[in-house]
């Protein structure tokens, strides 16, 4: 693998929206035989918001029964987030597989950063293996207790990666983290799609 001069040698992937679909929907929508009672339920009930402290590193046993106590009669399907979680992930991005292939391929290395539960990354990793096992490292947010856009959770990165900012090349889909990795040094692309990622990524001689 060869690339331009000067030029990222390895990439760093954010998991959610870039490789693989979150939608709570996906599993919620097949629970609740009323959209109104699911749209509630998602806005005001189990919101991402509540979900995001267990992206910061919070059992699901302490929050779902923190939640469980704010709405008892909802406490059926809290508790089902957890367990199924897998099931909120519907499938990858359309043209990731094939990218992320064809870098490894290249011998590329690659890497990810996921603002993500450590206990619900674990099954969801296994149960993806096919593409994970391609990535030589991932920095799971829950399991370090420290999310993106903290600078800290790019930092420690890097020094896990053994990768300087500009040997780097970051993926995200949230503004927020694509300006954090920015201003560490980091070049780094808004996802918006496999292609307008492809044609960066050939740009920069990573992709042929």
């Amino acid at each position: 693998m060869t690339s331009a001069a000067g030029a990222p040698t390895s990439v760093i992937f954010d998991v959610g929206h870039v490789l693989y679909d979150w939608d709570p929907r996906a599993l919620y929508g097949r629970l609740f035989d009323d959209e109104q009672a699911l749209d509630s339920f998602l806005r005001d009930v189990a919101t991402r918001e509540w979900h995001f402290q267990h992206d910061a590193g919070r059992p699901f046993a302490e929050t779902s029964a923190e939640l469980t106590a704010l709405h008892p009669r909802h406490a059926e399907m809290i508790a089902l987030w957890g367990p199924r979680f897998g099931e909120q992930i519907p499938g990858p991005i359309p043209g990731m597989p094939a990218l992320v292939e064809e870098l490894d391929g290249r011998g590329v290395p690659l890497f990810a950063i996921t603002n993500f539960s450590g206990e619900f990354f674990a099954p969801f990793r296994a149960r993806e293996a096919a593409l994970f096992d391609r990535f030589r490292d991932i920095v799971v947010s829950g399991d370090e207790r420290v999310v993106k856009p903290d600078p800290a959770i790019f930092h420690l990165a890097l020094r896990r990666f053994a990768l300087t900012a500009d040997q780097a090349f970051f993926v995200d889909d949230n503004e927020a983290n694509v300006f954090a990795a920015r201003a560490l040094g980091i070049r780094s692309h808004l996802f918006a799609g496999a292609d307008a990622l492809r044609a960066e990524l050939t740009s920069l001689g990573l992709l042929g």
